[in-house]
C-alpha cells in the first residue's frame, strides 16, 4: 500500500495493470478479490484525498458547509455530466442506486390502473420497492418480464416487443418499466438502450437501474439515450468512495420528482416554483457525511492517471472474457456468454454444483463462510435457470492466475459442502 499523496502520485509515470496495482488498495495481501461487483474498493489514494478533505471539514464545519462545499459538489456533478454524456443540472447525487430508484418510484403520483413492470432478474432491494408500492394505496399493478439466460440480445429485444404488445397502457393511465442497463446476478449487459425507445414508442416511461455501469460501460451518452430516469453507483466500478450515485432526470422528467428523499430545506412547492427547483434540492438534504460524494473528483484523476475509461475497460473486458474461459476449464463446466456478447467486465462461470440441489440459506452460508474465512477469496454465487453460477469481476488489480485460484478454491468448496449435506457419492 503506497504512502504518497495523490498529487505527488500522479506526477509519475502509471503502473501496468494487474497485479502491480495492488499496490494502490488496501487488499488483505492474502484475499483473492474477484467480487469487485457487489461493493467497489476505493484506491489507497482516493482515500488520501478523503482523508485531507474530512480533515478539513473537522477544522471549520461551517465553513465547509455553508461555504466550500457546494462549488466542490457542482464540479463533481459537472464531470459525472460529462462521462455519461448529460447536462450538469440533470445530475444529482445520491447515497446508492436503491436510493435513486426508490427517489423516481416515490415520486411518481399513482393512480388506480397504474402499472410497474419489472423482471425476475431485477436487483432484490428494487424489485421489493416495487411489490412495496402496489401494497399501498393505489395499489398500482405489478407485471413482470422474463430475462433467462444464456440468451442473446437479439431475443431479449423480440420478446420485449411482444412483451410490451401484450401489456398495452390503459388510456389516462402510466406504466413504468424497471429495466437493469447490466444485471446484477447474472453479470450480463442489457441491449438497454434499445429496451429505452420500445418503451418510448408505447408511451411507458423507462426507469434504467444502471447501478454497474458507470466506470464498467464506456461512452455513455444518456442525451442520446434519452432513458427517463437513469441511476448508477460511482463506488462500484468508478472507484470513489462508497457509497454514492448518480441520478440522472432529464429536465423534460423533473417536473415528476418534486422532491429529493429526505425533503431538502430548499423544497418549493410546485404551485409556487418561480425557477428550477430539482437540482439545488440535493445539494443540501440533511447533515450527512459528503466526502463519498466529493470522492469522484480523485477517482477520476486516479484512473485519468491510469489510463483513462478506455484503457481500463479494455483490460477489464479482455480479462473477463479470457478468465471465464479459463475458470470453467478448471471447474470442467462452461461460461454463461461464451460469445462474449452480453459481457463487459463480469462473467458468469457455472458452478460443478448439481442442479438438482436448490438454493437455500444454509448453503449460502456454507459458501460464504468457507470463500471468505478459510479460503479468503471471493466470487459472487447464484442459482439461475436451473443451474448454480459464480460471478466474477475482473478489475485492474487482477491477472488470469487469479481466475485460476478461484477455481481450485471453488472445486474445494462445492465438495466441501455437498460432503457437509450429505450429498456426495
Amino acid at each position: 500500500m503506497t504512502n504518497l499523496t495523490h498529487p505527488d502520485l500522479f506526477k509519475q509515470a502509471p503502473p501496468k495493470l494487474g497485479h502491480e496495482v495492488l499496490k494502490y488498495y488496501a487488499f488483505d495481501p492474502e484475499y483473492i478479490n474477484l467480487n469487485n461487483g457487489s461493493y467497489g474498493s476505493t484506491p489507497t489514494p482516493v482515500l488520501d484525498a478523503v482523508h485531507k478533505l474530512t480533515l478539513q471539514v473537522e477544522a471549520n464545519p461551517d465553513l465547509f458547509h455553508r461555504l466550500d462545499f457546494q462549488p466542490l459538489l457542482i464540479d463533481v456533478r459537472r464531470r459525472i455530466a460529462q462521462l455519461i454524456g448529460a447536462d450538469v443540472d440533470e445530475v444529482v447525487l445520491v447515497a446508492n442506486a436503491s436510493m435513486g430508484v426508490n427517489t423516481v418510484l416515490r415520486n411518481f403520483e399513482w393512480e388506480n390502473g397504474d402499472t410497474i413492470i419489472g423482471c425476475d432478474t431485477t436487483y432484490g432491494s428494487v424489485d421489493r420497492t416495487i411489490h412495496h408500492l402496489s401494497d399501498v394505496r393505489p395499489y398500482p399493478t405489478v407485471k413482470q418480464f422474463t430475462l433467462q439466460f444464456p440468451t442473446t440480445h437479439k431475443e431479449i429485444i423480440a420478446n420485449f416487443k411482444e412483451f410490451v404488445a401484450s401489456n398495452p397502457t390503459v388510456e389516462g393511465k402510466k406504466t413504468i418499466v424497471v429495466m437493469d442497463s447490466i444485471v446484477s446476478n447474472p453479470g450480463v449487459k442489457l441491449p438497454w438502450q434499445e429496451l429505452v425507445k420500445i418503451c418510448k414508442e408505447a408511451g411507458f416511461y423507462s426507469v434504467i437501474d444502471a447501478a454497474h455501469s458507470i466506470g464498467q460501460e464506456t461512452d455513455i451518452n444518456l442525451s442520446e439515450a434519452q432513458p427517463d430516469f437513469w441511476i448508477s453507483n460511482c463506488h462500484k466500478w468508478l472507484s470513489a468512495k462508497r457509497s454514492v450515485a448518480v441520478l440522472y432526470v432529464p429536465r423534460r422528467n423533473q417536473h415528476i420528482v418534486k422532491s429529493s428523499i429526505p425533503t431538502s430545506y430548499s423544497y418549493v412547492s410546485p404551485a409556487d416554483r418561480k425557477n428550477a427547483n430539482f437540482a439545488i434540492q440535493w445539494e443540501w438534504n440533511g447533515t450527512i457525511d459528503y466526502t463519498p460524494f466529493l470522492s469522484i473528483a480523485p477517482a477520476l484523476d486516479f484512473r485519468n492517471w491510469l489510463g483513462g475509461e478506455h484503457k481500463i475497460n479494455e483490460y477489464c473486458h479482455d480479462l473477463a472474457l479470457k478468465g471465464g474461459k479459463r475458470l470453467a476449464e478448471i471447474l470442467g463446466t462452461r461460461v454463461m456468454d461464451p460469445e462474449g456478447d452480453l459481457t463487459l467486465n463480469m462473467v458468469n462461470v457455472e458452478l460443478p454444483f448439481p442442479r438438482s440441489v436448490k438454493p437455500t440459506q444454509e448453503i449460502d452460508h456454507k459458501f460464504k463462510e468457507k470463500l471468505l474465512r478459510k479460503h479468503k477469496a471471493y466470487s459472487a454465487h447464484f442459482y439461475h435457470n436451473g443451474c448454480w453460477w459464480t460471478r466474477c469481476s475482473a478489475q485492474i488489480w487482477n491477472e488470469l492466475g487469479d481466475f485460476e485460484k478461484i477455481g481450485k478454491v471453488w472445486l474445494s468448496v462445492c465438495t466441501e459442502t455437498l460432503e457437509e449435506l450429505g450429498l456426495k457419492d
